[in-house]
């Protein structure tokens, strides 16, 4: 029997999922100005005009691509989380998060296309920043904000510390792995090099707390 009428909650979900699903594996595949959203269409068993009720167009389905990539990461600093109150550890669960997620092989390819075809395509680059590296900014730099009202962290532009911890993130071994210098790290791996990172770090930034 044909469903008829709007779908259900869970099955817009699943469709949104299985075209997200579809539009990363091809613009791996086929790269952002190679792939038309035809393609992406029949492959998801979507409407064209789904796709553009939904993103916009092409550029804001890669920008949802990247949005999905980056929501691991950044959940960990939300205000209600698990770690809320415990800065140090916090800090250390998104590094293993967010070091994990761009040093995945597709991460790696997703960004080789970025900067191969951003200066042709800006609406490409803005979606990207906007949807990546900006929101995760953006959450950090709450994060910072948040614990320093509650005397964590010493007082200065809560930007410029978000700013500090991914770039010493953002290091050397990133730029390696980008080059096919460096193989992709293992989970222990990651970790190990997240918490060297996180100590590192907060030894600069910690408010220091004297003794009554």
């Amino acid at each position: 029997m044909i469903k008829c009428g709007r779908p259900r909650k869970g099955e817009e979900s699943q469709s949104r999922d299985r075209l997200l699903d579809s539009a990363l594996r091809l613009f791996l595949e086929h790269g952002y100005g190679s792939l038309s959203l035809e393609t992406v269409a029949k492959d998801a068993h979507v409407s064209m005009r789904t796709i553009y009720n939904q993103f916009g167009g092409k550029a804001g389905l890669f920008g949802a691509v990247i949005k999905r990539c980056s929501d691991p990461f950044v959940t960990v600093l939300l205000e209600d989380g698990t770690l809320e109150g415990q800065p140090e550890d916090a800090l250390a669960a998104f590094a293993s998060q967010f070091l994990y997620g761009i040093t995945r092989p597709d991460a790696v390819r997703i960004r080789a296309i970025l900067i191969g075809e951003s200066l042709k395509f800006p609406d490409l680059a803005m979606q990207f920043y906007e949807q990546g590296p900006q929101r995760t900014l953006d959450h950090l730099r709450q994060f910072f904000a948040r614990h320093q009202r509650l005397g964590y962290f010493a007082i200065m532009d809560p930007h410029f510390l978000a700013e500090q911890f991914l770039g010493a993130l953002r290091g050397e071994r990133i730029l390696k792995l980008q080059l096919g210098l460096e193989p992709t790290p293992d989970e222990a791996q990651i970790n190990t090099w997240a918490r060297q990172i996180t100590t590192l770090f907060l030894q600069g930034c910690m408010a220091v707390r004297r003794e009554k």
